[in-house]
Formats: structure tokens, sequence, C-alpha cells
């Protein structure tokens, strides 16, 4: 699954984040993603120090100040959810209160996401898991400890359909701390399903961890970076989201194991290799030689592993050179 998350790339305009889902929908989405909450379900209201952004993206903004100007209105929700279905999208959400799954409920949302600065708040966790929905929970801040405890929680809600998304909690992410490598270890450790949340430029991590066996990649996604706001710099534009839907999906195709079993079609190309041929004519009931035949291109006639069997036998029929040799041709 493919995620273009909204988040605060609607500018503040409902007519901006449904333009948005469009383009997301013609960028090849799977699914879009929002986030449900309010500043006073993050934090609380007051300007101190331990409440001030310090360095990054959002040096010296206060938590509640960042969070009123990122918030997706509740009374959007419904009618994003609306054009979502209608354009084939799954649409879902990440709470981050108890009110925000009631909420979603009410939406028939479909998969709860859990933020990594979530990871911690087991009392969400287990409550958005009690819906029996999909779990989707990022690993960014999370301690193993952490990790083991968040998934414990799903399961004694009842609920074994988790995903952790390997993600690197930096806005922009740097591509050398990506730690793609631990995406086999996760799903090895924990026993679910892995994928990624990036926030590094371009597409080059979503196609390493498909090629590691990520199920699921999730970007940010904004119509134009002009349009300013918290997460524009680390999101990607439709052309830019459409080259990596494209790139994951050939990283699948190219991934995918042959097939295999007694009546597998030959691999294409295979008609170019070689195969025994007559080389030159030759009379019924004559020996067959390695003067009158040969293994060459192409590879239509018949296989070389009968290269001894030929030899051994004679021409039941008569042979023309470049004819193609069967079973049935040797007596």
């Amino acid at each position: 699954m493919i995620i273009a998350e909204l988040s605060a790339n609607h500018g503040n305009s409902l007519r901006t984040a449904l333009d948005t889902v469009r383009a997301m929908a013609d960028a090849g989405a799977d699914a879009i993603k929002l986030q449900t909450y309010t500043p006073d379900s993050l934090t609380l209201p007051v300007h101190r120090d331990d409440f001030l952004l310090k360095g990054g993206l959002w040096d010296g903004r206060y938590l509640h100040d960042l969070y009123a100007e990122a918030r997706t209105p509740y009374e959007w929700h419904e009618p994003i959810f609306r054009l979502a279905s209608d354009l084939g999208l799954i649409c879902f959400s990440t709470p981050f209160d108890l009110e925000g799954v009631d909420f979603l409920e009410s939406l028939g949302n479909p998969i709860y996401k859990i933020a990594s600065f979530e990871i911690a708040y087991l009392d969400l966790i287990r409550y958005a898991a009690s819906k029996g929905k999909p779990m989707v929970i990022s690993t960014g801040i999370a301690t193993p400890e952490e990790l083991r405890e968040a998934v414990e929680a799903c399961r004694e809600a009842g609920n074994d359909d988790i995903t952790l998304l390997k993600c690197t909690s930096a806005y922009p992410a740097r591509v050398e701390d990506a730690a793609l490598g631990d995406i086999p270890r996760l799903r090895e450790r924990y026993g679910v399903k892995v994928g990624l949340s990036d926030h590094s430029p371009g597409s080059m991590l979503p196609v390493l961890a498909t090629a590691l066996g990520a199920t699921m990649i999730e970007k940010h996604f904004i119509l134009n970076r002009e349009l300013g706001g918290p997460d524009a710099a680390f999101s990607m534009t439709a052309p830019e989201f459409a080259a990596m839907v494209r790139d994951v999906r050939q990283a699948r195709e190219a991934l995918a194991s042959s097939p295999q079993g007694e009546d597998v079609p030959a691999p294409k190309g295979r008609e170019w290799g070689r195969s025994i041929y007559v080389s030159a004519d030759i009379k019924a009931g004559e020996a067959f030689t390695r003067d009158n035949v040969r293994v060459v291109r192409p590879g239509l006639s018949l296989h070389p592993r009968h290269l001894s069997e030929v030899l051994a036998g004679h021409a039941r029929r008569d042979l023309t050179a470049g004819s193609r040799l069967s079973l049935d041709d040797i007596g």
C-alpha cells in the first residue's frame, strides 16, 4: 500500500484539501491519511520554555501554536473521506486521543495509525486496537521496549493485524539516518508486517524499503510547495509522488519470484538459446552423427539434454538441413 499523507498541507483551506485528494488519486496513491487532533488533544496552551521547539524546521514555535496551524479541522473529515471513497482511495487517519478514535469510528475509519510520538500512550493504542481495525504504528522515537509494549497493547486488545513503519523522526530526514536494515529485523522480532514512513527527499528509500520487504510506504504530499506550511519542506509534489509510485511498483515487480513447478512456461528469451537441429540432409535409417546434427541457436528444436540419445540412434524419416528434431524422429 502506498499512502499519501495530507498532514498540514492544506493551507487552512478545505478546497485545497479536496484538490489535494484528487491529485493524490491522479498520482497513483492507494490510500490517503489524515491527522485527527485539536491543539488541546496534544499539548497545553502555555508559552513556557518546556513547550518551545528549539532547532530544526520549527525552531522558535510553541507546540500549541504549531498544532493550531497544522490541524485538519474535524468538520473537514467527512467531505474528505467521502471524496476519497468516490475516487477509489482508502482514507484513514491518525488519532491523538480517545475522543479522536470515537470521532473516526463515526466516519467508518478503516485503519488506525499511531504516530511515533504517541508510542508511549498505551491507553490510546489499546483503545484504537480494540476497534478491530488494522493497526499501523510508526517506530520513529520508540525504544525497543516501547515497541514491544505497543505491539503487546494491540494484542492484549485482541488485535494482531499490526504493521510497524520504520521511521526517522526528523523533518526532513537524512538518508544516512534511515537504518533500513531494521525492516527485516522488526518483522522477525515482533512477528508483524513492516513498512516505511519516510520524510527524506526523493524515492530512493521507498524503493530500497520495498526491496527489503516493506508492505506499506507513506510519504507526505503537497499540491505545491509555495503553499508553505509546517510540512512543505519535506513533502512530495504530485509529479514527485507519481514517480515514486512508479518506482516502488516496478521494484515490486522486479522482486517477484519466478513461479516454480513442472508446468512453468519457458522463461522469456528461451527461444534464443540452443537446441538440436539437423545440420545436413539425412535419409531415413541413417545414423545421427556430429556431422549431421548440431546444438545451435535458436532454442526451438529438441533440448540439448537429449544429444547423447540422438547420437546413439538413427533417423526414422528423411530430414533436411535446418529441420527441427523431436524424440519421435529418433529410432
